[in-house]
């Protein structure tokens, strides 16, 4: 039996992937997803941070047309918009990002709403993303996390979230709220997590191939003309 090395078997499933995978739409929501971080100060432990992404720079753009910061002319009906490195600056240095912010992320302590604030100055929005700081009436052990970011735009927007201990979950239409455990949870195996993800990929790719095998199959029965009824 052969053995293959992680980095192999890494190796196989991106290559497999880049081959039966459909090309990535010009514009988002269906490209990169947008991901969250989610982490208990350890200095206060009544204040949790979440620090938010953006998937792709073109997502921004969407964002600022939709916050009335750039052209209207700049979003297209087939949905691609107007680009520019100069976007993420302008959205990031309006106070109508920081609002729109905390209208679309919320952090709740049990029935209470902690307070967000978002720091300030947000620089290299594009690439590093921004943070707010949610202060919450008292130390806090877990808490209830919504995000809702660019849902408005489009409710295909997907957001990766990451918390204390390997945490993990996916915010999408209809899943918009989570609850995190801050103290006392149980610490997930990034290896096994990993392996688990790619023991899924690599299924997925030969059930993938194992179908095109029967495809050709039936071809070439086809052509012979032994095709059973």
């Amino acid at each position: 039996m052969v053995l293959y090395s992680t980095r192999a078997l890494v190796t196989l499933a991106v290559i497999g992937v880049a081959v039966v995978a459909p090309a990535p739409a010009e514009a988002h929501p269906f490209g990169d997803p947008q991901t969250v971080a989610i982490s208990l100060d350890q200095q206060r432990p009544d204040v949790v941070h979440v620090k938010w992404r953006v998937g792709g720079p073109d997502d921004l753009t969407a964002l600022g047309v939709a916050l009335g910061l750039l052209p209207e002319d700049r979003a297209k009906a087939d949905g691609t918009v107007d680009y520019r490195y100069t976007d993420a600056g302008v959205v990031a240095a309006s106070g109508k990002f920081a609002d729109y912010f905390l209208q679309r992320i919320a952090v709740t302590d049990g029935t209470r709403e902690c307070a967000g604030e978002v720091e300030q100055p947000i620089q290299a929005l594009a690439l590093k993303g921004a943070t707010a700081e949610f202060a919450c009436p008292a130390p806090i052990r877990s808490a209830t996390v919504a995000v809702r970011m660019l849902t408005d735009l489009n409710p295909a927007y997907r957001t990766l979230a990451t918390g204390p201990q390997g945490q993990r979950y996916v915010y999408e239409g209809g899943n918009d709220s989570h609850a995190w455990t801050f103290v006392g949870a149980p610490r997930t195996s990034p290896a096994g997590s990993a392996f688990v993800q790619l023991t899924a990929v690599i299924g997925a790719i030969l059930a993938l191939v194992a179908v095109g095998l029967l495809a050709v199959r039936r071809v070439r029965r086809a052509r012979r003309g032994t095709v059973p009824a």
